[in-house]
């Protein structure tokens, strides 16, 4: 599910450079290893307190209940995370999947081909492989798509620390793949985890996109008319029975991401520019920080060796992910409806295709919504060990291959 990492420069649809030009704190947070590594802080802390004796603390201030009941949004703390604080990261991810379709590289039907291919065989292949091995086990029904998701912050963060070498190319394939990875992850959580709906909510939260629409097209640019907007939107979602991540979707994908002639920057650009680094440095730290606090001791680990969605959930990431991405990006190739990156090679692809199984964010996400209690602990702890194997095996992979290269192996 996120999904919004780039690079340290930025370019508006005009090519134009759309980033900050002083070595500010927020140009720091737009870098992938920036990003990657507080995230990964985010989720060593998680795991520390509540496999310690703070665990209770931990525990009180996650589930301690705030907000209007009224509204019906009296949500614990980790509930405001994960709806509330995600719907500004999803915002963001319609963005940039908004710019991408108009302007970027999915826009060319050509291009955009093999990553699209890619993105759909790594999202069928997991779920095929979670739903056949946790098949009849309590939860499988819908837990079957907590490997679908690809967490290209953190795949970011270790393409640019192992290879660094690779060529521009690679990098653009993996980015395209994942703006498609992150639709297919906003279709599934739309479609599977609707429950109770409410028709007048949902026209609510229609009609006040359709505001937010009229608003783009008339050139309205108060943040005074659409904050409120955007917060009326996301309590009619909420209120809908669809999660409330779905308003940040809708409004990103709403936003004009072509720039007028008076403008430096178009709407889409600017905004996430300005909420790309609060997204990598804050907001996805504080959902990890309360999703990824789970027991990892002996026994933990133990039950999930006899729980069939655990296994299910490191059998997809790590290997399905795999799989799917090369595997369709190989057949894509070779049947002439796709092209190889210029400059990768296919040991290059494999690495990335591995890259993929980095799951985290929105596998957490489709944990805590299709599990629940121990199921939905165990399941977290096995996206979070397939994602650490995933980046492992992808670092060895890219560090042995750029070696080669650095070497002048004409094979590699």
């Amino acid at each position: 599910m996120s999904k919004s990492a780039r690079n340290r420069t930025r370019r508006n649809d005009d090519g134009q450079d759309g980033s900050a030009r002083t070595f500010d704190f927020a140009a720091y947070l737009r870098t992938e290893t920036v990003g990657g590594m507080v995230l990964l802080a985010a989720t060593a802390l998680a795991l520390v307190l509540a496999n310690s004796p703070a665990e209770p603390f931990y525990s009180g201030v996650r589930d301690f209940a705030i907000g209007p009941h009224f509204l019906h949004l009296d949500l614990t703390i980790g509930e405001w995370a994960k709806d509330g604080l995600l719907a500004i990261f999803f915002f963001v991810a319609g963005l940039e999947l908004k710019r991408e379709l108009v302007v970027g590289e999915l826009a060319d039907r050509k291009t955009a081909t093999l990553p699209v291919v890619a993105a759909l065989g790594g999202m069928i292949v997991p779920a095929g492989l979670a739903f056949a091995i946790g098949y009849g086990a309590p939860g499988a029904h819908a837990a079957w798509a907590i490997p679908v998701a690809t967490d290209i912050a953190f795949a970011l963060g270790v393409l640019s620390l192992t290879g660094s070498w690779m060529p521009t190319a690679a990098r653009v394939f993996l980015l395209s793949l994942a703006v498609v990875d992150d639709l297919g992850a906003i279709v599934v959580i739309a479609v599977l985890f609707t429950s109770g709906l409410s028709v007048l909510a949902l026209l609510a939260a229609a009609a006040l996109c359709a505001v937010y629409w009229y608003a783009q097209k008339r050139r309205i640019t108060t943040p005074f008319l659409y904050v409120p907007l955007a917060v009326a939107t996301w309590i009619a979602v909420h209120s809908s029975g669809i999660h409330a991540t779905i308003a940040g979707v809708a409004l990103g994908l709403l936003t004009r991401v072509h720039r007028d002639p008076h403008e430096t920057a178009s709407p889409a650009m600017r905004l996430e520019h300005r909420l790309q680094p609060w997204s990598a440095g804050l907001i996805v730290p504080v959902f990890a920080l309360f999703a990824a606090g789970v027991p990892v001791d002996g026994e933990a680990l133990a039950a999930m060796t006899h729980d069939r969605v655990a296994i299910a959930v490191v059998v997809g990431l790590v290997v399905g992910k795999l799989v799917g991405i090369f595997g369709s990006s190989y057949l894509a190739v070779k049947i002439g409806i796709g092209a190889k990156p210029a400059g990768v090679s296919w040991r290059d692809l494999s690495a990335l295709a591995m890259l993929g199984g980095v799951g985290f964010t929105v596998s957490l996400l489709i944990a805590e919504l299709s599990l629940e209690g121990a199921a939905a602990e165990r399941a977290k702890a096995a996206v979070l060990i397939a994602s650490a194997v995933a980046s492992l095996l992808a670092a060895v992979m890219m560090l042995r291959r750029g070696r080669k290269v650095r070497n002048g192996d004409a094979s590699a």
